[in-house]
């Protein structure tokens, strides 16, 4: 059975991956890798050669996932920061973007998560759609598993709260509601129906997945 790992320096986005992947009952393995990523404001691009990067230094089938954060009337820029978020310094400097933002009065806005599966011959990606406003304000404290910093100022659609600022009840209403369109279990799905056969599936049984650093 081929090795599967995943490609990322985020604690937030490995933390996803390690509890779908251990409800899959899916190995993967986890390695953190420094990558150039292209001068091109397209996730699905940017995922593409990050994936083929990790699996040029690796030699072993891998996964990425990147984000993008669209901002649809951002002041001469709609659709800003895009896949620069963190380029940018937008999702590190918050108080800079709600003040740019100042005045606007439609705050639509939506986060883009990719995921791009690559063993040196075959590009398989997942997408998933996060829609909602940008509060006028931050709201809520660092969290464990947060993916990005822009979850204090993102308040999902049908919510009053940002993802950060979520009473628990909620944060658990807002995961179940978008569990089945995430881009991480879409993959697995496929990785699972794709690359393991019944006889991989039965030698998995329970399993504890392991971390490997480069």
């Amino acid at each position: 059975m081929e090795k599967l790992v995943f490609v990322s320096g985020n604690s937030g986005k490995i933390s996803s991956v390690r509890m779908y992947a251990q409800l899959k009952k899916i190995p993967v393995y986890f390695y953190s890798l420094d990558f150039s990523e292209p001068n091109v404001n397209d996730i699905s691009y940017i995922s593409k050669k990050k994936a083929e990067a990790a699996y040029q230094d690796l030699g072993l089938p891998c996964f990425v996932s990147d984000s993008g954060f669209y901002i649809n009337h951002y002041p001469n820029y709609p659709g800003y920061p895009g896949a620069f978020a963190k380029r940018s310094k937008v999702s590190s400097d918050i108080e800079k973007l709600l003040q740019d933002m100042r005045g606007v009065e439609d705050r639509t806005c939506k986060f883009v998560d990719c995921i791009t599966y690559y063993d040196g011959s075959q590009f398989v990606q997942f997408f998933e759609e996060h829609h909602g406003v940008l509060a006028t304000e931050v709201c809520g404290d660092d969290m464990r598993g947060a993916k990005s910093n822009l979850w204090k100022v993102f308040i999902p659609e049908g919510y009053h709260s940002t993802l950060a600022g979520m009473a628990s009840k909620e944060k658990l209403q807002y995961k179940k509601e978008n569990e089945k369109k995430s881009a991480i279990l879409q993959f697995l799905d496929w990785y699972q129906e794709n690359r393991l056969n019944e006889k991989d599936l039965k030698r998995l049984g329970s399993f504890g997945i392991q971390k490997k650093k480069r």
